[in-house]
């Protein structure tokens, strides 16, 4: 390892009682859940963006971090200098997996010739990084967002030529995700959406993005890329309306264009607030479409109307996402990547390691948690005897499509009101839970 961090060791598992603020209290890689280790249940990955590149900068202030690595540093020698800080965080904490947008490890040059080449540069150091470490690409990303072409969108941009560029630009993501090794590539479309309907030709830009996708699918091919594609829904910001704006939103528009067989999604926990909804219903309703593939673990601040990327510490939360993951098979492509930054007052370089810490561990609580209740099968049980009168009878011949409305019609008028429905007893499950929390 390098030595850009020379008071942290290698993150290790103490156990829950342990007061070393830089051990794993829960997370013991090794322990078997459900027939699994923590390792492989959790898939954890850390992201270059916020990682490396965020610097405590808001909408109302630059930047606050210290970052000794960086100093007197810029362009194609500071994206170099990043790279063996990063990894050395990464391999500490024993995080099998990271993610990166091509404008994160790479900075953007005068021309795109000029960025591709700068961006071979770093993927040629990340793979030697990578090849030292064990450490693997969860997937790549293209940043389709930042640049001043891309300020009406990318795919679902007026201008054809910043369309152009996008593709150019995700063609080139595409090679570097391949050549590293990535096990997936996510599309998550800044502005691909609208500030004012006044000026927007909906159906138009949502039938471009369509094609871009799938122009994206038939290269992936043509490579041998055999990653799985995400799409990652959020409602807004920057625009005021995405189109990916959430979970629902995101399958309606894959199931119209044909695309559903090729993309699945990567659920954020901050996004799914920001669409009114929670986590868990997010990830309910990819998972019952067989559509969860990725989560990226955050959470927002709710008094707050925006999207902070704050990591996760709410056992509740973490409980709730595991219970879904393990109800659907459990991540495979996929993983529990910390989409998350530092606050703007945590400025020391070892904070970032108390924020990854924490979230791992509460990943790991949540895990166990969601694996007791599911072992401890009342929390199963009451859902299924709710639906009881579903699984035989009438319940069961209404699903098998032996009924219509001449056939119901007739049991209602004989009956003559329908039975009661028993307690919903919300009171009593959230009692119950709170026995595992």
């Amino acid at each position: 390892m390098s030595a850009h961090f020379p008071n942290i060791s290698k993150i290790a598992y103490e156990g829950s009682k342990s007061k070393n603020p830089l051990a794993f209290k829960h997370y013991n890689a090794t322990e078997v859940v459900e027939g699994k280790s923590m390792h492989d249940h959790l898939r954890f990955s850390v992201v270059y963006w916020h990682t490396m590149c965020g610097q405590g900068a808001d909408m109302f202030g630059g930047p606050t971090a210290i970052r000794p690595w960086e100093a007197g540093k810029t362009g194609l020698d500071l994206a170099k200098a990043r790279v063996p800080a990063f990894f050395e965080i990464v391999e500490k904490l024993g995080a099998p997996y990271y993610a990166f947008h091509d404008r994160d490890v790479a900075p953007l040059a005068a021309t795109l010739k000029e960025s591709n080449q700068w961006l071979d540069t770093i993927v040629a150091l990340l793979k030697e990084q990578q090849q030292r470490t064990g450490i693997k690409l969860l997937w790549g990303t293209s940043q389709l967002f930042a640049h001043a072409r891309y300020a009406q969108g990318a795919a679902t941009s007026p201008n054809a030529e910043a369309f152009a560029f996008a593709a150019a630009q995700v063609k080139k993501a595409l090679e570097v995700t391949k050549e590293l090794g990535g096990e997936g590539y996510t599309f998550w479309g800044g502005r691909e959406g609208y500030s004012t309907l006044w000026n927007t030709d909906m159906k138009r830009e949502l039938d471009h993005l369509a094609k871009f996708l799938h122009m994206a699918v038939d290269y992936a091919k043509q490579i041998g890329f055999k990653g799985q594609f995400y799409i990652e829904p959020k409602p807004k910001e920057p625009t005021k309306h995405q189109y990916d704006s959430d979970a629902a939103a995101c399958l309606n528009f894959l199931r119209e264009y044909d695309l559903l067989p090729y993309l699945k999604l990567n659920l954020e926990t901050n996004h799914a607030t920001l669409a009114g909804h929670s986590m868990q219903h997010e990830m309910e309703v990819a998972g019952a479409a067989g559509a969860l593939g990725s989560i990226d673990a955050n959470t927002g601040d709710l008094l707050l109307g925006w999207d902070t990327d704050q990591f996760p510490t709410d056992i509740y939360l973490t409980t709730q996402c595991m219970l879904s993951i393990l109800k659907y098979g459990g991540l495979t492509t996929g993983g529990v990547n910390f989409d998350s930054k530092v606050r703007r007052e945590s400025i020391d370089p070892e904070d970032l390691f108390h924020a990854h810490v924490g979230g791992m561990d509460a990943f790991a609580r949540g895990l166990k948690i969601a694996a007791a209740i599911r072992a401890d099968g009342r929390l199963a049980k009451f859902v299924k005897d709710r639906y009881a009168s579903w699984d035989s009878g009438l319940g069961a011949n209404i699903e098998a499509g032996k009924e219509s409305f001449a056939t119901l019609e007739k049991f209602a008028l004989e009956k003559g009101e329908a039975g009661g429905a028993a307690s919903g007893r919300q009171e009593f499950l959230e009692n119950l839970i709170n026995e595992f929390i």
